[in-house]
């Protein structure tokens, strides 16, 4: 028999929340069992401002993807964005102790530790620590320096931080729904494991996960990350612009975005018609298509000007030989990827998750991009865990006990 495990993404977004339950076998293939996605109230920007609105959401979405797997969730491996988000490079430097000069799992741990020593404001937490490069002795490019000899081991690591109060509500709001946290990931690097190659992040790629309330990028180049950052817009402003402009509930500027949007000009806009409800009983009225692009394209090239703005603060721009990749919800508007090719100068195609069976039809699309990434990530911390990498190497396990001892006073116990 088969040895299977069960794991949990939960994708906590302004617009919505997702859920989604693998089972993952004895060899790692992963096939999607359960999944939902139900209607995000309490958060703002990526960030808890209900507690109990986000509790019943959390909730509510796991217990329809339980449902659908008929399995039941203890843990959840949770994504977590925001304009809080902020990222610095760091590195450290130590004397390799091990005997005859030989690289020990300890040394990398101690180099890692050295290259995160930076100070941070009160309020603020590492969430990631990314290792880039190793270097022994002035040799680079090393990605795993156990075993090799040397006198000086350097360390470059890309670290993500957080605000403490903005991750602590979002695990306080999962236990409160009934589940435990095996780990709070960044969301673009949750959705990297699902839509990017390793040739694309070998040769240099920027990720952008347009979701409701933010977008967030990443730059991948020789396999790590190297910047990242977030802009605080989304696809829910293109649909807050069809409501205010066209006097229409937010519920019907959203479905006239998802049906009826473009980004672009189409040679039959003025030809198409369609219809905008009043607000609380008032008249609609009929449009033409054209005034629907004429609301959306302003905003969506604002949104990727301030990415591309975002991107070019990093050394890397001119290394991203592949491209750009779109995913999450907000790059579905027919005609983005275009005017993202002419702003960013570079080709752009969209993201979408693989790398699964199962429900390929409720998951392969750029909307769940962050959600089977949870997943795939939570495959990766597994193994972690079991042994499969160099132990105490990434000390995953162990910095997140020590994340949660420091915010709540007490360990939080994992079982897989």
């Amino acid at each position: 028999m088969e040895t299977i495990d069960i794991i949990t993404g939960l994708d906590i977004g302004t617009t919505k929340i997702g859920c989604f339950i693998a089972e993952v076998n004895e060899i790692g293939e992963i096939k999607i069992i359960g999944v939902s996605n139900v209607p995000s109230e309490g958060l703002r920007y990526g960030v808890v401002v209900d507690i109990d609105k986000t509790v019943h959401s959390i909730k509510s979405a796991i217990e329809k993807a339980e449902e659908m797997a008929n399995v039941d969730v203890d843990l959840v491996y949770a994504g977590i964005a925001g304009d809080h988000i902020r990222s610095i490079n760091g590195r450290g430097v130590v004397a390799v102790s091990g005997e005859n000069g030989e690289v020990t799992s300890d040394d990398v741990r101690r180099v890692i530790d050295a290259a995160k020593a930076v100070a941070l404001p009160i309020d603020r937490e590492i969430l990631h620590i990314l290792p880039q490069e190793f270097i022994v002795d002035d040799q680079r490019g090393i990605r795993d320096p156990v075993g090799m000899k040397g006198i000086r081991l350097e360390a470059e690591v890309h670290i993500v931080t957080g605000a403490i109060a903005s991750a602590q509500n979002i695990h306080r709001c999962i236990e409160k729904a009934g589940y435990g946290v095996a780990d709070l990931v960044l969301e673009p690097l949750a959705s990297s494991f699902s839509v990017l190659t390793d040739d694309e992040k070998e040769l240099g790629v920027i990720l952008v996960d347009i979701g409701g309330g933010t977008s967030d990028i990443a730059m991948f180049y020789e396999g790590c990350i190297r910047h990242t950052s977030v802009v605080a817009l989304g696809g829910r402003n293109v649909t807050n612009d069809l409501a205010i402009v066209l006097r229409t509930p937010l519920d019907s500027a959203e479905n006239l975005k998802i049906k009826h949007g473009y980004a672009i000009p189409m040679e039959n806009d003025k030809e198409i018609v369609v219809d905008v409800p009043g607000v609380n009983e008032r008249a609609g009225r009929r449009i033409s298509r054209t005034l629907l692009v004429e609301i959306i394209q302003p905003r969506i090239a604002e949104i990727l000007t301030l990415i591309y703005e975002e991107v070019k603060k990093s050394d890397y721009i001119n290394l991203m030989t592949t491209g750009l990749v779109l995913t999450g919800g907000g790059s579905l508007i027919p005609g983005t990827l275009e005017i993202a090719e002419d702003i960013f100068n570079m080709p752009v195609k969209l993201g979408v998750p693989q790398g699964f069976s199962g429900m390929v039809e409720e998951s392969k699309n750029p909307q769940s991009a962050t959600g089977v990434g949870l997943v795939q990530y939570g495959l990766k911390f597994q193994h972690e865990l079991n042994g499969s990498f160099h132990e105490g190497e990434s000390g995953v396990f162990e910095s997140i006990k020590k994340r949660f001892r420091r915010w709540f006073g007490s360990v939080t116990t994992f079982t897989y």
